[in-house]
């Protein structure tokens, strides 16, 4: 059942929201503008899958009428294929009324910030690491968005052990969030001379982008170290102190950043880390439930938890938390970043589960 009240209720939020932004001196707030923006484009969505489906009735309506009233055989004809057209449409725009009507998490709309790890494999799995980060970064290229590196450290022989990015566009959090866990991959390695099937892993963590008003971090809540960078990179960043680490004391979280010349620069990508997994730890603690899904999805690594297999001798992708046609995709597809139809999928699943709750 679609809830009247509800509706009502959204109608008259999205028209105060209307009058609002149409007053010059919010206009004139950057600040406000950008606050009331991802609230009015969702509720933007729902009024009009609303509108289409009240018209839908209406219309339904009034071919049920005009069949009741009209004595021309050949008008009544048509109102009767118009009326099956309509009641063959207005289930899936129910559905579609339903799955705007979905709760949804206000983080959707967030940048990100993605943390990869390797996990079981040794060097197979920081080589692992590079290819899933080869395969966000041409899905970032494809929506548009923008990558920037936060930190890395190279593996022994090629690949990460570890790489932390963030990602800035429109609804990041909500196409990343679903890669949030242990991946898993199976294949000969490049390390293995004798042409022997391994089994590797590595962990993705995606966390809603903080900003500095959500989460304040008083200046002696930080112990904040300098020092010289010991990645590859151009001549001043492994020959000046410009590498930081900073400690938030009150949680013993520990961020370092050292892919920039600057300092200054390495800094501000350490704060913002800092600030998304304080803001994740605040998130997760008011949510018991998610907190609970996060530590068990990225857990340590292993390979024996995990949501996604990219399976190399037979060229697949399998995404055990679907099922069904949805579960398995082409591998040469999805490491090219072509990754659309598979969120989809899962978004799909996630809104079915919530709309049971509607």
């Amino acid at each position: 059942m679609i809830d009247l009240e509800k509706i009502k209720e959204l109608k008259e939020r999205f028209r105060v929201l209307n009058e609002v932004i149409a007053d010059p001196a919010t206009a004139a707030d950057s600040n406000r503008m950008a606050a009331l923006g991802p609230e009015h484009r969702e509720l933007a969505e729902v009024v009009h899958a609303v509108e289409r489906y009240e018209a839908a009735r209406r219309e339904s309506e009034e071919m049920q009428a005009l069949i009741h009233a009209e004595e021309d055989a050949e008008l009544v004809d048509l109102a009767r294929e118009e009326l099956d057209a309509l009641t063959a449409r207005l289930p899936q725009m129910e559905a579609a009324l339903k799955q705007a009507l979905t709760p949804k998490d206000p983080a959707d709309a967030r940048d990100a910030i993605v943390e990869i790890r390797a996990g079981t494999g040794g060097n197979e799995a920081a080589l692992f690491v590079a290819d899933l980060f080869r395969l966000y970064d041409r899905y970032v290229t494809r929506k548009g968005w923008k990558l920037t590196i936060m930190n890395s450290s190279a593996g022994s022989v090629g690949g990460f052990k570890e790489i932390v990015f963030g990602v800035a566009g429109r609804h990041v959090f909500g196409n990343l969030r679903y890669e949030n866990g242990v991946h898993r991959v199976q294949r000969v390695p490049q390390t293995e001379s004798s042409g022997r099937l391994h089994t590797s892993a590595a962990s993705v963590a995606v966390l809603p982008e903080a900003t500095d008003v959500e989460i304040e971090i008083a200046p002696n809540e930080l112990k904040i170290d300098v020092y010289r960078s010991s990645g590859p990179g151009g001549q001043s960043v492994n020959t000046t102190d410009s590498a930081v680490r900073i400690t938030h004391i009150p949680t013993g979280l520990v961020v370092t950043c050292q892919d920039e010349k600057s300092q200054h620069k390495n800094k501000d990508k350490a704060m913002r880390v800092l600030r998304s997994r304080l803001y994740e730890k605040k998130i997760s603690e008011m949510n018991a439930e998610r907190d609970a899904v996060r530590r068990e999805a990225v857990g340590s690594g292993d390979r024996s938890v995990k949501i996604r297999t990219y399976n190399y001798p037979q060229d697949r992708v399998t995404d055990h938390r679907l099922e069904g046609e949805h579960k398995n995709h082409p591998l040469r597809k999805i490491i090219e970043g072509e990754l659309d139809e598979l969120v989809n999928a899962l978004q799909t699943a996630d809104h079915a589960d919530r709309m049971a709750n509607v």
